[in-house]
C-alpha cells in the first residue's frame, strides 16, 4: 500500500468507459475518495504520479472460492458434464487443505485488485474467511434437486443451512439462488420465490454447454444420461421445445436483478426474451474457464448488438490457473479482439459493482466512493489499447 493519498496518471479510467487526464484523486486513510481536482490547482510534489492508468477496483462476478483446493486436479478440455463429475470426485479432502486454499485464493483475488465477489457457495467453508476479509462477498448459496420434486424439500432444507451461516454484515450479502436451469425442478423454483426479496440479486449458471440446450429442446442428451448414472434420473423435461434459458426465467422473478453466468450457447434470440422478460439482466462471462472445460468461448458481438450489462468472473481455481480479472480481460482481448478495451472495463468495473448492489462504493472513480485504486503500467489509446503485457498493483 501507499501512504501518499494523492494519485494521479497519464490516464486514470473511471471505470465507466470514460477516462480523466490532467486530475488528481484524493482519499481519506480509509481509501474514500474526497475530491477529484485538475492537477494545475496542486504542487507537483505533493502528488504521487503514475505512467499509465489509474482505474478502480475490479469486480469478480462469479467464482466458487470454496472449489480453491482443486487448483490443477481437473484435466482441461473435458467438457461439463466430465468436469462436473471431476469435482465430484475431488471435492472432500481434509478440511486443513480446504480452508489453507481458500485463504490462499481470496488473498490472491485481493493483491490481484479484485474489490468484491459474487461468490457460489455449497457449503459453510469458506464463511469464516468472507467475515475477515477486506474483499465484500455477495454469497450465492446455491441449490438444486437435480429436478426430482421427491428430493426438493431435502435439499432446500440442506441449503438453507449453509445460507443460515454465511456472513451478511458490513458489505458482506447473501441470497438463495437455483443453480443451473437443467439441475432445478419447478418445485424448487417456487420454494426459492417463497424466501427471497425483490432488492437481491439471483445468480443462475446459465447455456454452458450444448447439452444443456439439447435437454430442453429434444429431452435428449448428456445431463439425462449423467443424471441417470447418478441415480438421479429425469422423468421428464418440464419445458419442451425451447431453450433452458425461456424455463428458467418462466420461474424466476423479473423485479429482481438477475445474473446470468457463462452464456457461451446463448443465441440473439436468447438475449432478446430475456432483455424484454426484465431490464435487470446482467450477464456474467468467464472466458478463462469457459476455455479450460469446453475449449469455447460466447460470442460477445451479440451482446455488444443487444447493449447487453455485461459483467466478468473467474468461476473457480478448478476450472482456471488464476483468479484475475485483469487476465479475464487479457483473454478476451487477446481472442475477441473486436471488443475494445472500453467495453472490458465497463464490464469489469462498473457493470459489476451494480450487478451485485455495490454501485453506491464500489465500481466507479467517484467523490463519495471507495473503490480501490490500481495502477496499470500501460498507456490508454482508445480503442487500441494493448493490455497483454501490461501489469495491475493495487495502490489502495
Amino acid at each position: 500500500m501507499i501512504n501518499n493519498l494523492k494519485f494521479t496518471a497519464d490516464t486514470i479510467l473511471v471505470g465507466d468507459g470514460t477516462h480523466l487526464t490532467s486530475s488528481v484523486i484524493i482519499l481519506d486513510e480509509s481509501g474514500l475518495i474526497t475530491s477529484i481536482d485538475k492537477l494545475e490547482d496542486h504542487d507537483p510534489s505533493t502528488v504521487q504520479h503514475f505512467e499509465g492508468c489509474l482505474m478502480p477496483g475490479l469486480i469478480n462476478t462469479h467464482c466458487h472460492l470454496e472449489l480453491s483446493h482443486m487448483k490443477s486436479k481437473i484435466p482441461s478440455g473435458t467438457g461439463l458434464i466430465n468436469f462436473i463429475s471431476h469435482v465430484v470426485k475431488f471435492r472432500d479432502v481434509d478440511q486443513k487443505i480446504i480452508d489453507q486454499a481458500i485463504v490462499d485464493a481470496d488473498k490472491e483475488m485481493f493483491d490481484n485488485g479484485i474489490q468484491a465477489v459474487g461468490d457460489i457457495c455449497n457449503k459453510v467453508d469458506t464463511a469464516s474467511q468472507k467475515s475477515k476479509s477486506p474483499i465484500a462477498y455477495y454469497s450465492f448459496v446455491e441449490m438444486f434437486d437435480f429436478m426430482n420434486p421427491k428430493m426438493t424439500d431435502q435439499f432446500y432444507k440442506q441449503y438453507k443451512a449453509v445460507y443460515n451461516d454465511q456472513s451478511d454484515e458490513g458489505l458482506n450479502k447473501k441470497s438463495m439462488v437455483p443453480h443451473a436451469p437443467y439441475s432445478v425442478s419447478p418445485e424448487l423454483f417456487d420454494l426459492l420465490a417463497e424466501h427471497v426479496s425483490a432488492d437481491q440479486t439471483i445468480s443462475i449458471h446459465n447455456q454452458e454447454t450444448p447439452a444443456e440446450n439439447e435437454m430442453f429442446v429434444h429431452n435428449t442428451g448428456g445431463f439425462l444420461e449423467f443424471f441417470a448414472s447418478i441415480g438421479m434420473p429425469i422423468d421428464q423435461v418440464p419445458t419442451k421445445g425451447v431453450n433452458s434459458i425461456i424455463y428458467a426465467l418462466a420461474n424466476m422473478d423479473p423485479r429482481q436483478k438477475t445474473l446470468l453466468v457463462h452464456n457461451t450457447m446463448t443465441t440473439a434470440k436468447d438475449i432478446s426474451d430475456a432483455q424484454d422478460w426484465s431490464n435487470q439482466i446482467y450477464w456474467a462471462t468467464c472466458p478463462n474457464a469457459n476455455l479450460y472445460i469446453e475449449n469455447n468461448l460466447p460470442d460477445y458481438q451479440i451482446f455488444i448488438d443487444h447493449n447487453c450489462k455485461m459483467t466478468i468472473g473467474t468461476d473457480s481455481l478448478s476450472s482456471n490457473w488464476q483468479l484475475s480479472i485483469w487476465e479475464e480481460m487479457k483473454t478476451i482481448a487477446k481472442y475477441k479482439s473486436y471488443v475494445d478495451f472500453d467495453h472490458l472495463v465497463t464490464w469489469a468495473c462498473k457493470n459489476g459493482a451494480e450487478a451485485l448492489g455495490y454501485s453506491d462504493l464500489l465500481g466507479t472513480i467517484e467523490v463519495g466512493k471507495r473503490p480501490g485504486i490500481l495502477h496499470a503500467d500501460m498507456r490508454y489509446k482508445t480503442r487500441e489499447t494493448n493490455i497483454q503485457s501490461a501489469t495491475l498493483t493495487r495502490l489502495v
